[in-house]
């Protein structure tokens, strides 16, 4: 049987920071990641040189811009790993910190995803493995389809599945980070600018920049630098999976969310209801109901009336999203997979103010990256 986490030494995150997500500006990059991991050292109660390995995520930046901005806080020439991996790069690189931390081959690892948008395309576009659609169906027309698809095989409406931003656009409005601070009504929802099917500009997310970063540690690592378990969260799981062949082909990342989380719950040994706090992969409304779905947490065909009776609110019975989500917080992608692993953190500890969630012990990230790949950790309160 494969190792995991649980048979490793304990791994917690110790710290957490960002700099807010928001829409493209002249700021540089360095100030945005160094805002978000100078957060995140103070928050850990750690300095710069206690660090051993830094693993940097990044999406649309060119290559290596982890050297050139971690300079600034002093060299000591710890190795930096720079991973991308679409809009799971920052899911992987916990990922990996987590495993570095686990053997103990580090002690202490930052994590930073740092992000700006820039004119980057996918490979998949040079590997001549490309479908008829390519010129027609973008990632929105495929998730409208895939709306359209939902709400005929369970007999959901438009509007319902809009009900997804309403929610999570009322969880943003209390999330200073968010990229989108404003409650929306349905009507202003539905009202937005038309982009596919049924789908307006609010019910997606939006692209920007911004910054997260969380510290890994090991308990060891944290009593050498006088830093009690007090406030840490421990990771009590991690899986990554890779996209396979589907009996429904439309419905890849649903599957792949589906068998990634099961692998993910079971090394936690927790079921989908002992779940408090779920940051999901929303870039689009219709994902959330085919997710928690997916996930377990309500049966097929059941996300909608579960929605509209405010079990996935804060304060229901999971919380799905209550950083807003990548509807309102927005994703930078870079930064979104290390983003929901601060948030749940926070929520952990109770210290998330207006969007905290009643008695939140244990929570789940789940990130996919164009369909190709699924992350999926869970967090719990030691």
């Amino acid at each position: 049987m494969a190792t995991t986490l649980k048979d490793l030494r304990p791994v917690y995150v110790a710290g957490i920071g960002f700099h807010r997500y928001q829409f493209l500006s002249d700021t540089p990059y360095v100030t945005l990641g160094l805002a978000a991991v100078r957060a995140a050292l103070d928050d850990a109660g750690v300095a710069w040189p206690a660090v051993d390995s830094a693993y940097v995520a990044k999406a649309l930046l060119p290559m290596a811009p982890g050297r050139a901005m971690l300079r600034h806080l002093g060299d000591h020439g710890l190795p930096i790993v720079h991973v991308e991996n679409a809009s799971a790069s920052g899911s992987a690189a916990f990922r990996h910190a987590c495993m570095e931390v686990a053997a103990g081959l580090a002690d202490i690892a930052l994590v930073v995803g740092v992000d700006k948008p820039m004119p980057v395309g996918r490979a998949e576009s040079l590997a001549r493995i490309g479908s008829l659609a390519d010129d027609a169906i973008a990632p929105f027309t495929h998730f409208a389809l895939l709306a359209d698809a939902y709400a005929a095989r369970t007999g959901a409406s438009v509007e319902d599945i809009a009900l997804v931003a309403v929610k999570n656009h009322r969880n943003g409005s209390k999330n200073p980070f968010a990229q989108h601070q404003k409650e929306r009504t349905l009507d202003e929802i539905l009202g937005g600018k038309k982009i596919a099917g049924g789908f307006t500009s609010l019910q997606c997310t939006p692209v920007g920049e911004g910054a997260a970063a969380v510290i890994i540690a090991s308990e060891e690592g944290l009593r050498r630098r006088g830093v009690g378990l007090d406030r840490a969260v421990r990771v009590a799981s991690s899986a990554g999976r890779s996209q396979h062949l589907y009996d429904d082909a439309t419905r890849y990342d649903a599957m792949l969310t589906q068998e990634t989380t099961q692998i993910a719950l079971a090394q936690a040994q927790l079921a989908p209801g002992e779940l408090d706090v779920v940051e999901l992969h929303d870039a689009f409304t219709v994902e959330e109901v085919e997710y928690v779905e997916a996930m377990g947490l309500c049966p097929d065909g059941q996300a909608v009336p579960m929605l509209k009776e405010g079990a996935f609110d804060i304060g229901g019975r999971c919380a799905v999203s209550p950083s807003g989500g990548l509807i309102s917080m927005g994703h930078p992608i870079g930064p979104t997979g290390v983003g929901q692993i601060g948030e749940i953190t926070r929520q952990l500890r109770g210290e998330a103010g207006p969007r905290q969630h009643p008695g939140a012990r244990s929570g789940l990230a789940h990130m996919v990256g164009v369909g190709a790949v699924c992350y999926v950790h869970v967090l719990q309160k030691p």
